[in-house]
């Protein structure tokens, strides 16, 4: 009888399992993406106000929502490649701000297609919490025009193309080793 290498296989073998369970992970990873798009498409219908947030972890549970600034020390502006609320290519002018207790915040004043930065002495701003996080003012301010609003519908969900390519890798891997295999054994003289 005829034998399979018993290393080779087992290595073949695990590394199938492996790619099976990473297409499962990219799964499961799409559903909680879907979940969180969706409770980021209704956190734009909603009106109040929230703090604005200091660093990625907080941004998370208040993306999309209004919230409000005093920026009571600018200590810079920045001009960003961005686009008009039309989608208009051209530059967002984005500001650091130091807020009340020390605290920092970005705030994304408007758009324009001078990439000359505007100037900027602060005061209070409200906006919408977009990922950085950063607070894009609405109304925009300076005389600038307003920036695109940030919409959920930006962030990629293209976990199922992912998980597609991990089974598409193993049933690869599969046939590769099934034709070395049938390859190896017919070249073997059979066994007495």
């Amino acid at each position: 009888m005829r034998r399979l290498p018993l290393i080779p296989t087992l290595l073949v073998l695990a590394a199938v399992a492996i790619m099976i369970r990473l297409g499962f992970w990219q799964i499961s990873r799409m559903h909680e993406k879907e979940a969180l798009l969706a409770r980021y498409a209704a956190a734009q219908t909603m009106s109040a106000d929230v703090p604005f947030p200091q660093d990625a972890v907080a941004a998370r549970n208040v993306l999309y929502r209004h919230a409000r600034v005093d920026c009571r020390q600018v200590t810079g502006i920045t001009v960003i490649a961005g686009r008009s609320a039309q989608g208009g290519s051209g530059m967002a002018h984005v500001a650091d701000c130091l807020i009340d207790g020390g605290e920092k915040a970005r705030v994304v004043l408007g758009w324009s297609r001078d990439p000359a930065p505007v100037e900027w002495r602060g005061g209070e701003v409200m906006g919408i919490v977009a990922p950085g996080p950063r607070l894009v003012a609405d109304p925009p301010l300076q005389g600038l025009a307003p920036n695109a609003r940030p919409d959920p519908a930006d962030i990629p969900n293209n976990h199922w193309s992912y998980a597609i390519q991990w089974f598409l890798f193993a049933a690869t891997a599969l046939v590769i080793y099934g034709l070395a295999v049938r390859k190896r054994l017919a070249g073997e003289p059979p066994r007495r």
